[in-house]
């Protein structure tokens, strides 16, 4: 499939800059050039959030089963165009395009449910106190037009979490999506834009990052930020909000933790937690990094994970049988060299990879380092990247003091047989998001979002739609 260029979408149209900047967008697998992308100006940014206020308007008066309705039939068109979409995101971001094709088919499924608890935003009549003639009501209103902020590594999932719930909550939104992935997030607003969506309801915007945040931000006509990416950034744009009283979501960095009991069932543990290092060549932020493994079964899960990570196909995500793609961009090879050397210079072993393969476009072999000091440099920073590292317990508190040791709070993984451990670790594991004996499953349902330097807030579940309501108080005294 051709890749198109891909411009902004304000008031219901699709438009070129006003001043007619691009951006160049490159395939990571091969290093090329394939398409541009539109570069919003200030004059841009003036027209969405002018359409965005009228469209909040419109869209907030709709009642919630006609939202409903335009909803679904954007996720049916999803699903249509799963197989077109999921070809131009491969082409831009890498990963392999069964993974490409889950992630827009998941797309569907998140604003599914998502239009259908809009329709049980409900508020609730209280009993006076005093006079029975008095009414009191509490009141969910929408919070307004939302500024939403969305990384690369999963270009369409990490905007519609946000999308599907303040659509659903009768919120608008401008959304700047990444300059690196632009064409996947504009099929996602393209499906809503054809569903019917109102014009203004949403945006979609491409530009300098920091220049757009300080715009769209402090602007009054913004009452909500939500933003996906690194803790530091999240701080930054969180201080921003907090400045002008905006309400925020923020699903920042993790580390994740992976628990491996002494009575795990090991090739179940090599099997879930191999799966979700690998997927989207680790580039995920809920991605197993820092492995906890009892030291009586240390050595014999290091091997496995080992040759797990020997038996990967990496390759051009859009080439067939492909396990695990490049990495997005040369950053990223650049950052896994630097973890490698560092975690070696400090006594760690390679079991596996730890070296860039070929030199044309961003491919890294898996990797997988055993025996890592806690000084080493991938057991303090987020490596996001497909890199394991592997240290050895011998009790499970110490196990879940190192869990807990960073400020790190996103997920968690854990692997064991004992009810009595799973308690403990269900109980201790300071994480907003922990699997036991499984892969990472989050589901629309469920709450998606973390602790401590990890953010806070939710982008799952009935939590999510909260971010996206004023709850008011209104008592009406019958005269």
């Amino acid at each position: 499939m051709t890749y198109p260029n891909t411009q902004l979408f304000i008031d219901g149209q699709w438009q070129d800059a006003a001043d007619g900047r691009t951006l160049a967008v490159f395939n990571p697998a091969s290093g090329r050039e394939i398409g541009r992308v539109a570069h919003a100006g200030a004059a841009d940014l003036d027209r969405a959030l002018a359409a965005a206020q009228k469209g909040f308007e419109t869209w907030r008066d709709l009642p919630a089963i006609e939202r409903n309705k335009v909803m679904r039939r954007a996720a049916a068109l999803m699903r249509e165009r799963a197989g077109d979409i999921a070809a131009v995101l491969t082409q831009e971001q890498g990963k392999p395009l069964a993974e490409a094709k889950g992630e827009a088919n998941a797309a569907a499924d998140i604003i599914e449910w998502f239009a259908d608890e809009g329709l049980r935003v409900y508020g609730r009549i209280v009993p006076s106190r005093g006079n029975l003639a008095a009414r009191q009501m509490v009141l969910k209103d929408p919070v307004g037009p939302v500024a939403a902020f969305t990384p690369w590594n999963f270009p369409i999932n990490q905007v519609v979490r946000k999308l599907a719930a303040a659509l659903a909550s009768g919120c608008s939104m401008i959304v700047k999506a990444p300059e690196e992935t632009p064409a996947a997030p504009a099929a996602l607003i393209r499906a809503f834009a054809d569903a019917g969506l109102p014009a203004g309801v949403l945006g979609l915007v491409y530009g300098n990052p920091a220049e757009i945040s300080s715009y769209l931000i402090p602007h009054p006509v913004i009452r909500k930020v939500t933003f996906t990416g690194s803790t530091p950034v999240g701080k930054q744009l969180a201080a921003m909000a907090g400045q002008h009283m905006k309400r925020v979501t923020m699903e920042l960095g993790g580390h994740a933790p992976v628990i491996v009991c002494e009575d795990a069932d090991i090739a179940l543990a090599v099997k879930a937690a191999g799966a979700a290092k690998f997927r989207n060549a680790g580039q995920v932020c809920i991605s197993p990094t820092r492995f906890l493994v009892h030291e009586s079964v240390k050595r014999d899960f290091a091997a496995a994970l080992a040759k797990h990570a020997a038996g990967l196909k990496i390759g051009d995500g859009l080439a067939e049988g492909t396990q695990m793609g490049p990495l997005a961009n040369p950053r990223r090879l650049t950052a896994m060299a630097e973890f490698t050397r560092d975690a070696v210079e400090r006594g760690a072993t390679v079991m596996h990879g730890g070296e860039r393969i070929g030199d044309a476009g961003n491919f890294w072999q898996p990797t997988i380092l055993a025996d890592v000091p806690l000084e080493a440099k991938v057991f303090n920073d987020e490596p996001f990247g497909p890199m394991a590292a592997i240290r050895g317990f011998n009790t499970l508190a110490e196990a879940i003091a190192e869990a807990n040791r960073l400020a790190f709070g996103l997920a968690g993984y854990a692997f064991t047989k004992s009810l009595k451990n799973a308690d403990l670790l269900a109980r201790r594991v300071e994480v907003g998001m922990l699997w036991m004996n499984m892969p990472a499953l989050p589901t629309a349902e469920m709450p998606f979002g973390g602790i401590k330097d990890s953010g806070y807030g939710s982008e799952g579940g009935p939590e999510a739609m909260e971010a996206y309501l004023n709850t008011r108080a209104v008592t009406v005294m019958n005269v």
